[in-house]
């Protein structure tokens, strides 16, 4: 049989050689012995291929010969015979493939980006707190979103959340010491939606959202730039990372890669750029789990974290894990490591005024010490800007 067809699915330089040994016309076992030097790998390496190809919808010998989309695999197949046994009607379904469409869209973001200004290098912040590090916490900002005060309690739109945000961090920047390390840890559902209907991805639950979606984008990008600058202000070395919520799936990958453009030219920032569901990072003897808790409930994160980064697990004395989800201040403690969940600034909008959904507005950060974990933390709340948010 030719298996010519395979060669696209091929993903290392190992497999497309055996392939093509085979192609030529060498039996299987003699092309896995010069290829791989063992009959076994190779065999497995060319039921990966064939694999791969029957997932797109491709296997010749099971009369598949129609390639499903890139995005998409293969749900399964109806094919009706005659009775001479000849094919003469096939239905082919099709289910999104999840991972393939957030590597094309990723793709298609760094693309995008290249486009973008790129910020000249910032002056570098004078430090005295060596062995220290500023963590800032952002509960679901939630930018974009519209609620009607009348109805909710609160009036809030694009305007308000930029002049909310932009003001209380600023404020937050100056009670914190001049540590030489910082990390603004947006806690998922940056944005309040992640396309042009104004609907959740997952549920198609419709949003109450501000004017157009690149509207939103826009004022989305100058809060955190605002953010960014600031504390690359008053500390030496900034991290910033953004986890995946369920407003904005997309919304935090595509963040991510322009900011990392966008900074490209300053070395004392670093914006991390994995689209992973879960993310680390230490200080001194404290480590540090990020996560939106939308598809991990927070008694099981303690296990992912211990599992995931065993030898930073090991060598911490504090563990933590930062969330957000549920817009309330609430700390869970569990064997060796505890859970917290932060506030948003934002307000109420109609779905959780009408559910009696009610919790403070504010934005905190965490003072950690190398040695003592942390040893002290700021809140600013919303009633300290309010005159600047008409």
């Amino acid at each position: 049989m030719d298996y010519s067809y395979l060669l696209p699915f091929c993903d290392s330089d190992k497999q497309k050689n055996l392939l093509e040994k085979v192609i030529a016309g060498e039996s299987i076992h003699k092309a896995s012995m010069e290829v791989y030097g063992s009959p076994t790998n190779g065999l497995r390496a060319f039921r990966r291929m064939k694999a791969r190809a029957a997932r797109q919808g491709i296997a010749p010998e099971s009369d598949m010969v129609k390639q499903v989309p890139d995005g998409f695999h293969l749900k399964g197949t109806s094919t009706l015979y005659n009775a001479e046994g000849k094919q003469t009607a096939q239905w082919v379904k099709t289910n999104i493939d999840h991972e393939r469409q957030m590597e094309l869209m990723r793709e298609a973001v760094e693309a995008l980006a290249q486009d973008l200004p790129v910020i000249e290098r910032i002056p570098k912040a004078r430090c005295a707190h060596k062995d220290m590090m500023a963590v800032y916490p952002l509960g679901d900002p939630h930018v974009g979103m519209l609620s009607w005060g009348e109805e909710t309690g609160q009036d809030w739109d694009l305007k308000i959340a930029e002049a909310a945000f932009c003001n209380v961090f600023d404020r937050l920047i100056a009670t914190a010491p001049p540590c030489k390390e910082a990390v603004i840890v947006n806690l998922g559902d940056y944005l309040h939606a992640d396309n042009f209907e104004g609907v959740t991805s997952r549920s198609k639950h419709s949003l109450d959202v501000d004017g157009r979606f690149g509207k939103m984008v826009s004022v989305a990008v100058k809060i955190m730039r605002q953010m960014i600058e600031s504390a690359l202000a008053r500390h030496e070395k900034v991290r910033v990372i953004n986890a995946i919520g369920n407003h904005d799936d997309t919304g935090a990958v595509w963040l991510s890669v322009c900011l990392h453009h966008m900074y490209q030219n300053n070395p004392r920032l670093t914006v991390d750029t994995k689209p992973a569901p879960f993310h680390y990072f230490s200080f001194g003897n404290s480590l540090f789990g990020v996560h939106h808790t939308h598809t991990c409930k927070p008694a099981q994160l303690p296990a992912v974290m211990a599992s995931m980064v065993p030898e930073q697990w090991g060598a911490a004395t504090f563990r933590t894990w930062l969330t957000g989800h549920i817009h309330h201040d609430v700390v869970r403690e569990y064997s060796g490591c505890t859970v917290e969940s932060f506030r948003t600034l934002a307000a109420k909008d109609a779905y959780a005024s009408w559910h009696g959904y009610s919790a403070h507005q504010d934005m905190k950060c965490l003072v950690i010490s190398k040695e003592h974990g942390e040893v002290e933390r700021h809140t600013i709340n919303i009633s300290q800007v309010r005159g600047l948010l008409s």
